[in-house]
Parts: structure tokens; sequence; C-alpha cells
């Protein structure tokens, strides 16, 4: 498998609603991340589903290293 493309080197902030499903890009191509658009179409990426477990502020990884995907976990800080 491929390796995906880093789509920044620093976490996003977004807004997310407990118990609501959302769908992370896993593969960087997405044009509205972090979450997936499609654009993982033709290869072996697939987004990452998860359900939000409380209402607020959650950072999420670009650099799509994240041990701890969706939620960013300090990974970027080690890309050159």
């Amino acid at each position: 498998m491929e390796d995906p493309k880093i789509a920044a080197n620093e976490p996003i902030a977004v807004e997310v609603e407990a118990g609501k499903k959302y769908f992370f890009c896993s593969c960087g191509e997405s044009a509205n991340q972090p979450f997936c658009d499609g654009a993982h179409s033709g290869t072996d990426f697939k987004p990452l589903a998860f359900t939000a477990e409380k209402t607020g502020k959650a950072y999420l990884c670009q650099c799509k290293k994240s041990s701890n995907a969706p939620y960013c976990n300090g990974s970027h800080s080690s890309i050159s």
C-alpha cells in the first residue's frame, strides 16, 4: 500500500457533535480535510468512520501518521 499524502504538518481543530458519525480522510487527497470527499477512489485507502464521543472542538490529524487516528497524537512534529 502506498503512503498517504500529508495534508498538513499540524492538526486541524473542528467542531464535532456527540453521537454523530464522521468519515476521516485517510489518503490525504480530500479537498475537504480532514473529512473524506471520495478522493481515495481507485486506491487502497478507505475513510475511517468514527463517532464523536462529546460535543466540542476536536483536533484531528492531517499528517496521516497518528497512531490514534483520527485524532492528532503529535506525530507531525517528527516529520521533516
